[in-house]
C-alpha cells in the first residue's frame, strides 16, 4: 500500500434493549429478596393479631385499627414491588410470574459469566470528562476487557525501539549479546561505521529485533520497502501491527524484521526548515518541558495534570488516530501539515478528532493522559504529552 493520509474507521457495537431489561429484572429481584423477610414478619404479626381479635371479640371486624393495618400492608407491598408487579404479575410472555422471570434471567446471566463481573474480565465504565469546567468531552462506551487483553495492552516491550546510554566497556559485540540483535542492526540504526569507537554516555538507538528501521515518506509502498531491505511484507505488517491491507502513513516509523541495509543509501526523510513561530506550544501555559529531546525527535510536556487540553501545534489534516499500546506511545494522533512536516501527539487520555479532519492551529485535539495503569497511557511514568516532529527540527529542543 502507498503511504497515505487516512486510517481504518473505528467500529462500535450497538447495545440492545434486552440487556437493559435483564439488568432491570436483576435489581427488582434483588430488591424483592432483600425486603421479603420484613414483609413476611409484618404479615405474620397482623395475622396473629387478627386471629386473637376474632377469638376475643366477634365484633372486631368493625375495629378501624384492623383495616388500618391491612391497608398499611397493602401500601407497603405496592411501594416495594410496584403496582404492576402486584396487579399484573405475569408481565413476561407465557404468563411467567415476576419472581420466576427475574430469577431466571439473573441466574442465566451469572451462568453465562457476562453480567457485571466475570472470570474473564470486567466492565469498565469511564467517568465523565470535563474540559475547562464548561464542556463535556466525548468518551468511548463501556467496554468489556479480559485480563489477557489488558496484558497485551501493557506488555509491548518486545516491539519497542529504545534508547541506550553507552556504559564503560561497551562495544558493538557486547551490546549485540546484551540485546539479542546483530551488530549490523545497531550500526545501521545509528548511522555508524563498524569501526566506530563507542563513547561512554553516547546515546544509541536499539531496535527490538535484528533488521532495519524505515521512516515512511510520501510515495512509499509496503512492497517497495520490503524489496529494498530484502524482507517480507507480511512480516512487516505483523511486527508493526498494521492493518490487514498493510496501510502505511507518512511519518510512520517501521521496524523491518531481518531487513538488510542496501549498499546504496536509501533517500532520507526530507527536512523542512521552519520559522520559529510555525509551531505553538501544544499544552496550556506555562509551556513546561519535562523531558528534552529523545526518540524520535520528541519533547515531553506536562503541567502535572491528566485531562488538560492538547492543542494542534500548527494547522493541518489529521493523518492517523491510533489507540492502545502502540510501542509504548499509547493513544496517539498524527497531523500532516501543509509543508509535509508531521507532528505526533502521544499518551492521550481522550482523542477528540478523527482521520482526515482539518484542524487549525491551537484547536483542541485531545486530553492529556499518561497516568500509569490507565488504558492508552502506553509506557509512561505520569501525566504528560509526547510531542514528536518528523521532517524538521523540533523547535522545542534545547
Amino acid at each position: 500500500m502507498t503511504a497515505k493520509g487516512k486510517d481504518e474507521p473505528l467500529g462500535s457495537s450497538p447495545k440492545g434493549e434486552k440487556g437493559d431489561q435483564n439488568i432491570s429484572n436483576f435489581f427488582l429481584f434483588r430488591q424483592a429478596v432483600s425486603v421479603w423477610p420484613l414483609v413476611k414478619s409484618n404479615l405474620r404479626i397482623y395475622s396473629e393479631k387478627l386471629n386473637k381479635g376474632l377469638k376475643k371479640n366477634k365484633r372486631s371486624l368493625r375495629d378501624p385499627f384492623l383495616y388500618l393495618g391491612v391497608f398499611s400492608s397493602i401500601l407497603f407491598l405496592t411501594l416495594t414491588f410496584g403496582a404492576g408487579s402486584i396487579l399484573n404479575p405475569p408481565f413476561q410472555e407465557g404468563g411467567t410470574s415476576f419472581f420466576s422471570a427475574a430469577a431466571s434471567e439473573v441466574f442465566n446471566k451469572f451462568s453465562n459469566q457476562d453480567l457485571f463481573i466475570s472470570k474473564k474480565g470486567r466492565t469498565e465504565t469511564p467517568d465523565l470528562n470535563m474540559v475547562q469546567e464548561n464542556s463535556l468531552a466525548g468518551i468511548s462506551s463501556p467496554t468489556t476487557l479480559s485480563f489477557q487483553v489488558l496484558g497485551s495492552l501493557t506488555d509491548g516491550g518486545s516491539k519497542e525501539i529504545t534508547e541506550y546510554l553507552v556504559q564503560q566497556g561497551d562495544t558493538f559485540s557486547v551490546l549485540s549479546q546484551k540485546f539479542g540483535i546483530s551488530t549490523d542492526t545497531i550500526v545501521w540504526a545509528n548511522n555508524l561505521s563498524k569501526n566506530a569507537i563507542l563513547q561512554t554516555g553516547q546515546k544509541l538507538i536499539i531496535p527490538p529485533v535484528s533488521g532495519t528501521i524505515h521512516h515512511v515518506k510520501k510515495g512509499d509502498t509496503l512492497g517497495e520497502i520490503a524489496k529494498t531491505y530484502k524482507s517480507n511484507a507480511e512480516d512487516i505488517i505483523s511486527f508493526n501491527e498494521l492493518s490487514e491491507r498493510g496501510d502505511i502513513y507518512i511519518g510512520d516509523i517501521l521496524v523491518i524484521p531481518n531487513g538488510i541495509m542496501p549498499s546504496l543509501p536509501t533517500p532520507s526523510y526530507p527536512q523542512t526548515p521552519l520559522a520559529s513561530s510555525y509551531f505553538i506550544c501544544p499544552i496550556l501555559s506555562p509551556c513546561r518541558i519535562t523531558q528534552g529531546l529523545h526518540w524520535y525527535n520528541a519533547i515531553d510536556f506536562s503541567n502535572g495534570s491528566c485531562g488538560d487540553p492538547i492543542f494542534a501545534a500548527a494547522g493541518g489534516a489529521i493523518l492517523k488516530v491510533k489507540y492502545g499500546w502502540n510501542s509504548g506511545a499509547g493513544n496517539t494522533v498524527t497531523i500532516l501539515h501543509p509543508n509535509g512536516v508531521v507532528t505526533t501527539y502521544g499518551h492521550l487520555q481522550t482523542i477528540l478528532v478523527v482521520p482526515e479532519q482539518i484542524v487549525s492551529q491551537g484547536q483542541m485535539i485531545a486530553l492529556m493522559g499518561g497516568q500509569p495503569g490507565t488504558l492508552g497511557a502506553g509506557r509512561s511514568t505520569g501525566c504528560h504529552l509526547h510531542f514528536g516532529v518528523q521532517g524538521s527540527r523540533n523547535p522545542f529542543s534545547r
